[in-house]
């Protein structure tokens, strides 16, 4: 059994799911290949409807669902709500859009017929992380669902509740067993990746369980989207407007959930002229943005980590930059409500004077601190922010925004903000994935739709219709 207490209050217990031993997932994938027979046979008219009733029937259930989220995760309850609200936001949009760009392509002239179709893999596992536990489901569970595949969705045992409670929820539209959701840790999440049904697999997490998920994967030959961790730079040049407004956007771009998104911008870059109002400007912007507390408290915009765990790993990493001439400045306030020794709670800060060679600047932090480095020579500053294995997200700041996209075609990222970063960048039509260490496969946008549709041809060539020139036996293709 997965027992899952609140961050906030750890000593509290939110509810608990039962673990799927390897039998159990064995059952619950022969389910869903044989509901794939079926569904996969509807039109896609019929599934999008289902996926539509679906997005209404979680909006519907938004207010008590951000508070569950927020209970299990740590999330602040308005960006719990928020997390819900985009989920049913994103389900629309792949309805609006799927049927146009998973049809046919169909050409028929002198060369002739030719036919690309689009179709469905099969059974679909999902393997999904905790910190944005419905969103990084829904960008598979959406595109998977509209194109005829059936998925089975293992959440992190981390945040498996509300996760839980939307599946059920989508699941009263659609048939038996096309959509389905088993919980555990590694031999779980072994016995479904690797099971002989699964014709492809989704996973979102760190780089570690990546390994593991496509080896697993690869034994069987089975394909897979991977979006991984980043370390993402965010580079101000020399004209960059740090207005409050602009401050109070970066701020949050690193702090929100409590800096545990793998799109945070985790490593700002500001000229040296500049460092000094830099410093002043972002500590005043995160003095107004920034409210440590209880996830459910009002007010709050920055909740608690997610474990013990992962709040040493943090303060580890603070303290080693310290130690090696950086420091620490503290950001923010406090919610005065919240007990704050009974949760895991870490106050948020901004390290400057860090050396470029500390842990926080070539590892993705993955919590609420960020360094500051200086820089005064731009070429200099690119090879330093596309430095590391990982590439997933990155940030160029500036007044003249077509300086700013030349910069931005250089760095090795696979997506780039331009005066923003994180969520407040992000548009449903653009595909959003890593380069380098950081995954491969793209989520949102059309080829977001694409992932989870294999193209199969059909070809009639002109040459041996009736009439046709015809080719020798051993011909190439003119």
């Amino acid at each position: 059994m997965i027992v899952r207490e609140n961050p906030s209050r750890s000593s509290e217990v939110v509810g608990q799911v039962e673990v799927a031993c390897p039998a159990t997932v064995d059952r619950v994938v022969r389910r869903a290949e044989a509901a794939y027979r079926r569904w996969s046979a509807t039109t896609i008219d019929e599934r999008l409807a289902a996926l539509r009733a679906g997005a209404d029937a979680l909006t519907a259930r938004i207010d008590d669902l951000a508070v569950l989220l927020a209970r299990e995760s740590g999330k602040v309850r308005a960006d719990s709500a928020g997390e819900l609200g985009f989920s049913a936001t994103y389900l629309r949009w792949v309805t609006a859009h799927a049927g146009a760009v998973l049809a046919d392509d169909e050409v028929d002239d002198a060369a002739g017929r030719l036919i690309l179709r689009r179709r469905p893999f099969g059974v679909i596992a999902a393997v999904t992380p905790w910190n944005a536990p419905i969103i990084l489901a829904m960008l598979k569970i959406g595109p998977a669902l509209a194109a005829g595949n059936t998925m089975v969705v293992k959440p992190s045992p981390l945040a498996p509740l509300t996760i839980s409670a939307v599946v059920e929820i989508l699941s009263a539209h659609l048939p038996a067993d096309v959509l389905q959701v088993v919980h555990g840790d590694a031999e779980a999440g072994a016995a479904l990746v690797g099971h002989e049904l699964v014709a492809k697999v989704a996973f979102t997490g760190g780089g570690a369980a990546a390994r593991h998920v496509a080896a697993q994967a690869a034994t069987r030959t089975t394909p897979t989207v991977l979006e991984l961790g980043g370390n993402d730079p965010a580079v101000f040049l020399p004209d960059a407007d740090l207005s409050p407004t602009a401050m109070e956007r970066l701020v949050m771009a690193s702090f929100a959930t409590s800096g545990q998104v793998c799109m945070a911008a985790k490593r700002l870059y500001v000229p040296d002229s500049r460092h000094d109002e830099f410093v002043e400007a972002y500590v005043a912007a995160a003095g107004r943005v920034l409210r440590t507390g209880d996830a459910l408290a009002d007010g709050v915009t920055m909740g608690p980590m997610i474990n013990a765990a992962s709040v040493a790993r943090v303060e580890a990493l603070v303290a080693a930059a310290v130690a090696d001439g950086a420091r620490a400045l503290p950001l923010g306030g406090t919610d005065p409500g919240t007990d704050l020794d009974g949760g895991y709670f870490l106050t948020p800060t901004l390290l400057v004077d860090v050396p470029e060679q500390a842990a926080v600047v070539g590892e993705e932090q993955f919590g609420p601190t960020v360094p500051l480095l200086r820089y005064t020579d731009v070429e200099d500053v690119l090879a330093r922010a596309n430095a590391g294995e990982l590439g997933l997200g990155a940030s160029v700041w500036s007044a003249d925004e077509e300086r700013a996209v030349d910069f931005a075609r250089r760095f090795e990222a696979g997506f780039v903000f331009v005066n923003t970063h994180n969520r407040t960048g992000l548009t449903l039509r653009a595909p959003f994935g890593g380069v380098k260490r950081s995954g491969y496969g793209r989520e949102y946008g059309e080829e977001g739709l694409r992932e989870y549709a294999q193209t199969c041809v059909i070809h009639a060539p002109a040459a041996f219709r009736p009439g046709g020139t015809a080719l020798a036996a051993n011909a190439y293709p003119a």
